[in-house]
């Protein structure tokens, strides 16, 4: 399949982060968003973030200039597309309506991409006439820098809309994964919302300060996890290979047995006092700190670590 013209439907944040890549990636798009003032802050936030996409590196005929923005939907522009990434808020019933729009303007092999962060695409494909092209392609925030998508098909989508939307997500440069089974939040957000959780718990409950857990985080797990994840990081805790694997399932496995009891009987309760109590310890770390300064040196330092990272990834560690 090759993609030369992408549709973006919906310029949030994220489909603004979309168009970005596409366009890095030499590609025509045509944006649509009936918000309004959609298209000015469409065009602010591709000024803001092309530098980065410069340092990123750019792919032949990239340019801010390969886009255009039709209106509040891409109407003639549907015919003229090859792969569709949506991204309209997360409702239903409203996704529902803007899927059976794209469904029937679109020719019938595009695939159809929605960037659902969590509503699987089987509750909004009712009205559609070709289903099978429909899926869910859920990037991690901000997608021009986030190299991970989750494409997630309905029971009903086809393997080769699958495989198309897994080919043309790896040639702009992602890191597609196939999710084979739909569930609620897909798999990225629900391991973050478990994380999450147990940090929430042990901050409200007093155990540990926010600055302390998230430096808990970026000084140990978080640097680890990124470089190999939690299944390749036992096995080489565990002495190497399966052995080392298993041998470090049956190390740890007892013990992470209670603190998972001990984790569920403590859960973050979402109380007025849990939320006060946790809001008081992040304002705390927050203290002093320009969020804007924080938010670039974050994008500044992933920058420098994906290209260290593709530099050095093996077959194993993709």
């Amino acid at each position: 399949m090759t993609v030369r013209t992408v549709g973006v439907v919906g310029t949030g944040v994220i489909g603004a982060s979309w168009t970005g890549l596409f366009l890095a990636h030499g590609l025509h798009v045509y944006v649509a968003d009936p918000a309004p003032g959609a298209a000015e802050k469409l065009a602010a936030y591709l000024e803001a973030i092309w530098p980065t996409m410069e340092l990123m590196g750019l792919e032949e005929n990239a340019s801010l200039s390969n886009y255009e923005f039709v209106g509040p939907n891409l109407g003639e522009f549907y015919k003229k597309v090859d792969f569709i990434q949506e991204n309209a808020p997360e409702r239903p019933d409203l996704k529902t309506k803007i899927l059976a729009d794209i469904d029937a303007a679109v020719r019938p092999e595009v695939v159809i991409a929605s960037s659902s962060s969590g509503i699987p695409s089987s509750k909004f494909i009712s009205e559609c006439r070709y289903p099978e092209r429909v899926l869910i392609g859920h990037p991690f925030n901000p997608p021009h820098l986030m190299p991970l998508v989750e494409v997630v098909p309905h029971p009903k989508t086809s393997t080769s809309a699958i495989s198309n939307a897994l080919e043309f997500y790896t040639s702009v440069g992602r890191r597609p994964v196939h999710i084979k089974q739909e569930i609620p939040g897909f798999v990225a957000n629900r391991l973050q919302a478990a994380l999450c959780n147990e940090a929430n718990s042990l901050v409200a409950r007093g155990i540990v300060s926010a600055k302390d857990l998230d430096a808990c985080v970026t000084t140990s797990l978080g640097p680890r996890w990124a470089m190999v994840g939690p299944f390749l990081a036992n096995a080489m805790g565990g002495g190497g290979g399966i052995e080392g694997f298993k041998h470090m399932l049956e190390h740890l496995g007892p013990a992470s047995q209670a603190w998972l009891a001990d984790m569920q009987a403590h859960k973050f309760d979402w109380s007025v006092q849990s939320v006060d109590a946790l809001g008081e310890s992040v304002a705390e770390e927050l203290l002093g700190k320009d969020i804007k300064v924080l938010e670039q040196k974050r994008d500044d330092d992933l920058v420098k670590f994906f290209k260290i990272k593709g530099k050095r990834r093996t077959s194993f560690n993709e």
